[in-house]
């Protein structure tokens, strides 16, 4: 059985969590950018033996830009985590990690604090939501999603993609591209 990539934790200390999320800046995001993150992604699951659906969406009325799975025995809840996924990060500007750290995994917790009656399965406070910021841009432009492994795992592989992306661009965390 061969070994699957190590992906490394992510903090649970809710400011460390926040910091993260909002130093992420890209300096632009279009649907080429989606494509190379996703792309990124992909490649990187690729590595796990379990199927895994990628989804980026835009935060205007969650136009996908970018959409796949990793192998063979994804299956329709997967997309229905996404679209949960998804809707907490629109709705609080967060991580789902940040999220479920914050309610310490407590849906009930979480539904009640904000009246969600019935509603509550709409949205998740799961690991692998992760907010799409663009430098000078009020708000989450996008999101992207990962759904298929443990909740620490997809959300630690979206927050290293990120890294290494912008990385490759000449820009580190909270840091806006150099100048050539």
């Amino acid at each position: 059985m061969a070994t699957e990539p190590i992906i490394p934790l992510p903090p649970r200390e809710l400011e460390e969590i926040q910091i993260i999320d909002n130093s992420l800046s890209f300096p632009t995001f279009t649907s080429h950018t989606a494509w190379a993150l996703g792309s990124l992604l992909r490649t990187k699951l690729l590595a796990f033996s379990k199927p895994v659906v990628i989804d980026i969406s835009l935060a205007n009325n969650n136009h996908c830009l970018f959409h796949a799975t990793t192998h063979s025995g994804t299956a329709p809840d997967n997309d229905f985590w996404v679209a949960r996924k998804r809707n907490t990060v629109l709705r609080f500007g967060s991580s789902t990690w940040y999220m479920h750290n914050k309610f310490k995994g407590d849906e009930e917790a979480f539904a009640a604090k904000f009246a969600l009656g019935h509603r509550a399965g709409e949205y998740a406070i799961h690991g692998g939501g992760f907010p799409i910021r663009v430098q000078g841009v009020e708000g989450v432009v996008a999101v992207v999603v990962v759904s298929g492994l443990k909740q620490e795992q997809d959300h630690g592989i979206i927050v290293q993609a990120v890294q290494e992306y912008l990385e490759e661009l000449g820009i580190e965390m909270g840091e806006k591209k150099k100048e050539d």
